[in-house]
């Protein structure tokens, strides 16, 4: 792999960096944002989807409703220390029994599409099989409201409620056959309605933090051995495509997956090591395998550990390599990557320091022989990621570059940030912060791909905000809200946010 040391000052844009226009991270006008909706609304191009997205085991909630079973995560909650604060997700946002209330905040916002996840576990149960009834009909109804309000429907099939029944999980070769087959039963019920389909949400994310750190469900700890469980689900995907495909649906289909730039701390070989290391890890071993049909070599030092990416059958490459019609990007900001161990926050989904000796033990592991500097130059967000909007510049910059011809359209499928939201002594939630991360990324990312920028011929078509609703945030429980729609999760008052209220007045003032 070639790497290319980042600058982390460098700006994406064409304008005078003292120009209140320009927008970079330590502009004045990242203050303006909340009065510059009209603006941006103006710079969105003609076709360009806007919309926000949700997964179904972080808003839905009804746990044990309407014969649903148990997933991965279910259990997961269950297990003590797991979740920041302890809860689970079995009521959270109930978006169950509240689904009208939400399509009606859809269609105020104003929004093109609305991007969800069929819960696995709700339409079948066991994870093979018939659907289940009750279960279709809960979605027949959400993408019958979500038509009539003339909001196009964007459906993941996996946001990582993987059945319980599936014993092994990822783990198993199996569970990407019976994927396939999922995906084709859902695309025969639901095919005729549905204009986006997208295979997998983040397949590295569920190997490093499900299978290979132990820090989300289920809650393994088998460091290079947890490659065979992206493996099963990039071959999961390239089965469901194929489902999707004889099932006839009318809807286009891709996959989402998380780029993070990476760049070396500093210019020691080490260092340049462990940063390849995990840009392989986490960017390439899904990017390579799906838009070029083959795995990345792994770095010299790690060749026998992760062998099985030289040595996979091409077969299953071939059935991986599916023909794209968008390819669905996660931006997750910037990682700098040193070797040797250091301090993380126990937990932590972006830890990357661990201890070899929890491997196989069911701790989450905390090192490792490299870890993930802070980004001092960049203040963070209320999850404690950076927030660097330039980067996603380098993101799309990247997968021109490294994919050309192979790269299909590109389509933003969740762009938000957490915060640590509250209600007014009047009910008002204000989030300014979330409009500064949300039009600065935005804007960069429309900078990257006009004319001149540093990914011009990449083809963006769309975005989506990370999250309609404040809803469960995975092991991080509810200490972290990301919903453009506060939710009072006692009594389920769901308040518009002024993140809410600008997105609202983007969307109005398109040209």
């Amino acid at each position: 792999m070639v790497r290319v040391r980042l600058d982390p000052e460098r700006r994406f844009t064409n304008t005078d960096p003292k120009d209140s226009s320009t927008m970079t991270r330590n502009s004045p006008a990242t203050r303006e944002w909340p009065r510059r909706a009209s603006e941006l609304g103006d710079r969105l191009p003609a076709g360009f989807q806007v919309g926000t997205a949700t997964s179904a085991f972080q808003i839905e909630g009804g746990a044990r409703d309407g014969g649903r079973a148990e997933s991965v995560w279910d259990w997961f909650t269950t297990q003590p220390g797991r979740i920041v604060d302890g809860s689970n997700a079995s009521v959270s946002a109930d978006h169950f029994h509240r689904l009208s209330e939400d399509v009606t905040l859809l269609a105020e916002l104003g929004v093109d599409s609305y991007r969800f996840s069929f819960g696995w576990p709700r339409l079948q149960p066991d994870g093979r099989g018939a659907l289940n009834r009750a279960g279709i009909a809960f979605y027949d109804r959400l993408l019958d409201e979500l038509l009539a309000a003339g909001i196009s429907p964007m459906a993941t099939l996996f946001h990582w409620d993987t059945p319980a029944t599936l014993r092994g999980g990822w783990r198993n070769r199996d569970t990407a056959g019976r994927f396939g087959d999922y995906a084709y039963e859902v695309g025969g019920v639901f095919g005729d309605r549905i204009h986006s389909w997208v295979t997998l949400n983040e397949p590295s994310a569920v190997m490093l933090n499900g299978y290979l750190l132990g820090t989300q469900a289920p809650g393994d700890t088998l460091l290079f051995d947890a490659l065979p469980t992206a493996h099963h689900q990039l071959l999961g995907h390239g089965l469901a495509v194929q489902g999707l495909r004889a099932a006839d649906v009318r809807g286009q289909i891709g996959i989402t997956h998380a780029h993070s730039p990476v760049q070396p701390a500093t210019d020691r070989e080490e260092d340049g090591i462990y940063a390849d290391l995990y840009d392989l890890l986490h960017n390439r071993l899904v990017a390579d395998a799906v838009l070029l049909g083959r795995y990345p070599a792994p770095p010299e030092p790690f060749a026998s550990d992760a062998r099985m990416l030289t040595e996979t059958d091409p077969d299953d490459l071939r059935v991986i390599h599916q023909p794209l019609d968008f390819y669905g990007l996660n931006y997750v900001g910037p990682s700098r990557v040193a070797a040797g161990s250091g301090a993380a926050p126990a937990g932590s989904r972006r830890a990357a320091e661990i201890d070899a000796e929890a491997a196989g033990s069911g701790r989450p592991v905390t090192r490792l022989p490299f870890h993930l500097q802070t980004l001092r130059e960049h203040p963070v967000t209320g999850a404690g990621r950076p927030n660097a909007p330039e980067y996603l510049g380098v993101a799309l910059q990247e997968l021109r570059d490294r994919y050309a011809e192979a790269l299909p359209p590109v389509v933003l499928t969740a762009l938000g940030a957490g915060y640590p939201d509250a209600a007014d002594i009047y009910g008002e939630v204000d989030d300014p912060l979330r409009i500064d991360y949300l039009a600065e990324h935005l804007s960069v990312a429309l900078d990257a791909v006009g004319t001149g920028g540093v990914a011009h011929g990449v083809d963006l078509r769309g975005c989506f905000v990370w999250s309609l609703l404040d809803g469960f945030e995975w092991e991080a429980g509810y200490t972290q809200r990301q919903g453009l729609v506060h939710v009072k999760f006692d009594d389920q008052t769901r308040t518009p946010k002024s993140s809410y209220r600008w997105l609202q007045e983007v969307l109005a003032n398109r040209a």
